[in-house]
């Protein structure tokens, strides 16, 4: 079995499936006897390490646990922690990363990868909600974008409607590339007030609607950004605190992921078995970036994946514990 420091140096070097397959099973038998808390589970499913042959075989870490338990990997100390939101007086989730600089080039590849180099847009970030709390990795992500960006009029735009307002006038005016990425609610709030001609913007929503009034599906939300910003796709980043990567979709909510991340969907009602494509299931992520913490983690998300790779976000679960995946509590 290679050294995480072998495996570290492959991650974002992956080009094919079997490439993908290979390291995983590598991180997976080292995480099995490294990480504590899915070592522990993994006794629990009487699950022997040694006996898993295949990706598919490997058993998913509840999301959860992040909520509970000190999941990492190995000894490093934490060089930074990222919490979740923890609203309506839910416990926060905390993620504590043990070298930034993976999340770091997790991030900016994976932002290369789908959309090209940031210098060449000017990034206008509207996130009242993850700026108003600390730690989020969100907040993060877009700092580091923003200064990467090098355009004068990137940045965060919070309480300034106005000034974000002249500046997407001026952006379009210029043709320069810009991306407006936002919570959703506040995007909304935007269109749903302005009506704005902006057809060369890319919109681009990091979803979050809870505690904000009426819930509304995917297609709705979508369907009032394109009339409100004059935009024809809407994009949607697709990333959580648990995680180092992201999955990007370009429009109709289709997300594709980097070669370093993986999407496979479990049975609703087994949540220790797989279901094939274009079936509606709970959303397993393996992010190779994850390391030092866990690449194997059992979302409360609902989704449908299809052969070539690409998935659909569909819906969450309900407060109740995924079934089947509690047993350490």
């Amino acid at each position: 079995m290679r050294s995480l420091t072998e495996i570290r140096k492959n991650i974002f070097r992956i080009k094919s499936s079997e490439e993908f397959n290979v390291l995983a099973m590598d991180i997976f038998h080292h995480q099995s006897l490294n990480n504590p808390i899915y070592h522990q589970y993994l006794q629990q499913l009487g699950v022997d390490p040694s006996s898993i042959q295949t990706v598919g075989e490997i058993p998913f870490l509840p999301i959860s646990f992040f909520k509970t338990r000190r999941v990492v990997t190995g000894h490093r100390k934490t060089s930074i922690v990222f919490l979740s939101s923890g609203t309506s007086g839910i416990q926060q989730s905390r993620h504590e990363v043990a070298d930034v600089r993976l999340y770091e080039s997790s991030f900016m590849k994976c932002f290369q990868l789908f959309y090209g180099n940031i210098r060449d847009y000017c990034l206008l970030a509207l996130l009242p909600s993850y700026l108003a709390r600390q730690g989020s990795s969100l907040v993060y992500m877009a700092e580091r974008l923003i200064a990467s960006s090098k355009h004068p009029r990137s940045g965060f735009y919070l309480d300034t409607t106005d000034a974000l307002l002249t500046t997407l006038e001026n952006l379009r005016n210029s043709g320069h590339p810009a991306i407006l990425l936002g919570v959703s609610f506040a995007l909304l709030e935007l269109a749903d007030h302005h009506t704005l001609d902006l057809p060369g913007l890319i919109v681009m929503e990091t979803g979050g609607m809870k505690g904000r009034g009426k819930e509304i599906i995917r297609e709705e939300l979508h369907e009032r950004l394109c009339r409100g910003f004059g935009v024809k796709e809407v994009h949607s980043e697709y990333g959580m605190t648990e995680l180092l990567s992201q999955a990007y979709s370009q429009g109709k909510g289709i997300f594709r992921t980097p070669p370093w991340m993986r999407i496979l969907i479990r049975d609703t009602n087994d949540p220790l078995s797989l279901t094939g494509h274009l079936r509606t299931g709970g959303i397993n992520v393996i992010d190779l970036a994850n390391i030092y913490s866990c690449c194997f983690i059992a979302t409360r998300d609902l989704g449908r994946s299809y052969p070539d790779g690409t998935f659909e976000v569909l819906g969450r679960f309900d407060d109740s514990d995924v079934r089947g995946c509690n047993l350490l509590v």
